[in-house]
């Protein structure tokens, strides 16, 4: 799996928080957010500084059990002029508690994969970062303000396939795990912008569960494209029909690839 630098990894949590802070206050605290339906800006902001403090608590307190998960959430400040400062402070917390020295200490994984706790969590952090900073930007009416590496974009889409694969997605999302399943369908997924097997992704969906690895070779439907692109896609931030905004090109079966956007949404989408 693509593997984020832990110190790029943080500075992405706390410069893209910093955008979506700048991009919230642009929208307003009651602009609909177009990518995420059911929420205001002020639901996404709230949802964001939880979610960093929520992680932090995890990797500080060094939780292995899932049954001590934290169930307090940090409160969203009334005055919205507060806000900037609130989320500065939980994406910085949430940056700390991925130190060096926590990377590899025991902490829950809630992929249950081969990752520690930390760094499922960090690489976590950096995706809700980014994604949602996309829909602060679109809110605002600036979605072109996103820009993100492409590597780190190629690691966030590693990231999301190893969470629809794994061995907890199934418990958490039956009726995805169940919907991407299959009789060896396949997709790939390219990278204009990253280098060899790291910007490449090929995933089957088969009678057990979907799996994905890796690499590059033949498949029945192969989306190319800039990593932010596939990951934008992935992640239902953009249309896959709108070949303009998305820079990607498809070669087979669009429906497969369709059926699988249509199936792999998080809760949180």
């Amino acid at each position: 799996m693509t593997e984020l630098n832990p110190e790029l990894a943080r500075q992405t949590i706390i410069e893209h928080s910093r955008r979506l802070a700048e991009a919230a206050v642009a929208a307003g605290p009651d602009a609909a957010v177009p990518t995420t339906p059911k929420w205001t800006i002020t639901e996404l902001v709230e949802h964001m500084g939880q979610t960093q403090n929520w992680v932090a608590e995890i990797i500080e307190r060094r939780i292995t059990d899932p049954t001590q998960l934290p169930t307090e959430l940090a409160v969203l400040p009334t005055d919205r002029r507060e806000w900037q400062a609130w989320l500065s402070e939980s994406a910085q917390r949430a940056a700390s508690a991925c130190s060096d020295d926590a990377l590899d200490a025991p902490v829950f994984n809630a992929a249950a994969d081969e990752r520690s706790g930390t760094r499922f969590w960090m690489v976590g952090l950096v995706s809700e970062a980014v994604v949602h900073g996309f829909d602060a930007a679109n809110a605002a009416g600036r979605p072109a303000d996103v820009d993100v590496d492409a590597d780190i974009a190629a690691a966030l889409i590693s990231h999301h396939l190893a969470m629809l694969t794994s061995p907890t997605w199934e418990m958490q999302r039956s009726e995805s795990a169940h919907a991407i399943r299959g009789t060896g369908q396949s997709l790939q997924w390219l990278a204009t912008d990253v280098a060899g097997d790291e910007g490449a992704w090929f995933v089957e969906q088969l009678p057990d569960g979907a799996t994905w690895r890796p690499g590059a070779q033949q498949a029945d439907v192969t989306v190319t494209g800039p990593a932010l692109s596939l990951l934008l896609i992935l992640t239902r931030r953009l249309p896959l029909a709108d070949r303009e905004a998305t820079k990607v090109s498809i070669d087979g079966d669009t429906a497969l690839v369709q059926h699988w956007l249509d199936n792999t949404a998080h809760v949180t989408d």
